[in-house]
């Protein structure tokens, strides 16, 4: 059982749906520009690992969620948050001695796949022309990430196989499905992706706990999605996650 807990991004959307389910742990401490309330706060910014290091003592698992998500951000943004920030992190909770790092990656780093079928036809809802099944794409499938905000979240997990490879240190890849503040999918795509705030939550907190042997594990997060692409069937046998919600519910 973790006791300890160290979350970045506490502030950000999924950091806020997380936030009540952590008060059944010892301590939790936020790495975070701003002060969380009701939390132990270190502000400090990511990209300064001198900032941050102390951060991380007697903290049993970090949960990794500062990021700019999406294509909106400059690449000097993505690569300064998504990938010096993240190489500070990791750095840190080795140095530390940290039990394990859950790394908010996401289903951008295959969303690529989406520009050919039949998972093409799937996040354009035009379900009169998808085929009766498909095949669901899982962690052993080569990451196709569609822009750049998907090969910084490629790069992270990258990294996470060499800190695995070189450290007793344990890093668990959840590569997160489409979480908005409207907790409820509204465009066609989203049917495919869409990742409730409940599921989220249930996945991030089995991962903290989840008593794994193998040191790096990597897996889909959404919601049951009837027209969904992304294998879920790995993080059940990871962690115990199965999905409670349902995009079909919203039609």
């Amino acid at each position: 059982m973790a006791n300890r807990i160290l979350v970045t991004g506490l502030s950000g959307l999924i950091g806020q749906a997380l936030l009540p389910s952590l008060s059944s742990y010892g301590s939790v401490r936020s790495l975070n520009r701003r002060v969380v309330d009701g939390v132990d706060s270190v502000q400090a910014s990511i990209l300064n690992y001198d900032d941050i290091r102390t951060a991380f003592d007697d903290v049993d698992v970090v949960v990794h969620l500062a990021a700019k998500a999406g294509e909106r951000y400059s690449w000097d943004d993505l690569h300064t948050t998504n990938i010096q920030g993240t190489f500070n992190v990791l750095t840190a909770a080795v140095d530390a001695g940290c039990r394990r790092v859950i790394f908010a990656s996401s289903g951008a780093t295959v969303s690529g796949y989406e520009t050919v079928e039949p998972y093409k036809t799937l996040v354009s809802g035009i379900y009169d022309n998808a085929p009766p099944q498909w095949n669901l794409i899982d962690h052993t499938w080569a990451t196709r990430p569609s822009g750049k905000y998907g090969t910084t979240k490629v790069w992270g997990e990258a990294f996470s196989r060499h800190i695995v490879d070189t450290t007793e240190m344990s890093v668990f890849c959840v590569r997160i499905g489409y979480v908005n503040r409207d907790d409820r999918p509204g465009r066609p795509r989203d049917f495919s992706i869409w990742c409730s705030q409940r599921d989220i939550v249930s996945a991030l907190t089995k991962s903290i706990e989840a008593d794994s042997s193998n040191l790096l594990e990597t897996f889909f997060v959404t919601s049951r999605n009837k027209w969904g692409y992304r294998d879920l069937t790995h993080a059940e046998q990871v962690v115990g996650f199965v999905p409670q919600d349902e995009a079909e519910a919203y039609r």
